[in-house]
């Protein structure tokens, strides 16, 4: 009995030293960069293939007008756009995610290889909901599934950050470290997709009346969010920082004050 437990132990650590081996960190982001560059161009074949107006119906029905004939095709176009979007973005964090990381391991590896498989089901969440008919009980559906598939695309990308943090002297570089001038940003980066993709999820079940608005307000709304999350950490920073040199001051004069007293005056 002793030495079967001995043997599970030894097979043990010999699997966790399996997944820490070290990987190529070129590797990972070249093959992360033709995944992501495919997606993008199935998001263009789809948009082209089935959402051009035919010419003859542009001069029966709209007399004409491409223009008006385009607008027929506006909820697709919405959907392509707000898909591409957020390839764009996902793909923006995963560059900022491995420009700090200096060592990749075979855990890292096979966590980015989850994420790209959900990335890989966003031309599937841009085909959801763009075909079916609007506040219709199958629309809502497609647009839970797309939240769904965003939240596990980024959130694997945010377990990737999270294990390259548990050994982050070999991993990480030393901005992106605890305490580091990019940590904070960084976790609230790669947070900021997984929070809104499941808040809309909830969202799209409270309020199903509303679903599609909320949908495309999280692909307008991130962008700009993006934006001005930099500002919002750094002046989150600044104020932590102010509030802490205040209490340390207070600390040394209190002190001070104490060292001016007699002792028989600290006693009492």
């Amino acid at each position: 009995g002793q030495r079967g437990e001995e043997e599970e132990h030894h097979s043990l650590e010999t699997f966790t030293f399996y997944l820490s081996e070290p990987l190529s960190k070129e590797r990972v982001e070249a093959f992360s960069d033709g995944v992501y560059a495919i997606v993008a161009t199935l998001l263009i074949l789809d948009i082209c293939e089935d959402n051009v107006p035919d010419p003859r119906e542009v001069e029966e029905k709209f007399h004409g007008s491409l223009l008006e004939a385009l607008s027929e095709y506006g909820p697709n176009y919405l959907a392509y756009f707000g898909s591409f979007v957020t390839i764009g973005l996902l793909w923006f964090v995963h560059h900022s995610l491995f420009l700090y990381v200096t060592k990749a391991t075979r855990l890292m590896g096979l966590l980015n290889i989850l994420s790209l498989a959900f990335i890989g089901g966003l031309p599937l969440a841009y085909q959801l909901t763009s075909e079916f008919a609007e506040k219709s009980h199958n629309e809502i559906e497609a647009i839970q599934v797309s939240c769904v598939i965003t939240f596990f695309a980024s959130i694997f990308q945010f377990a990737i950050w999270t294990t390259a943090l548990l050994n982050e002297e070999e991993t990480l570089h030393a901005f992106a470290r605890y305490g580091g001038k990019e940590h904070a940003f960084m976790f609230a980066k790669l947070a900021l997709y997984p929070c809104v993709s499941l808040g809309a999820f909830f969202l799209t079940c409270l309020l199903s009346e509303f679903s599609t608005a909320i949908f495309h307000l999280m692909q307008i709304v991130i962008p700009f969010a993006f934006l001005a999350l930099r500002i919002f950490v750094r002046i989150s920073l600044t104020a932590i920082k102010s509030v802490m040199s205040l209490s340390r001051q207070k600390v040394v004069l209190l002190e001070e004050e104490e060292a001016c007293l007699s002792p028989n005056e600290t006693l009492s």
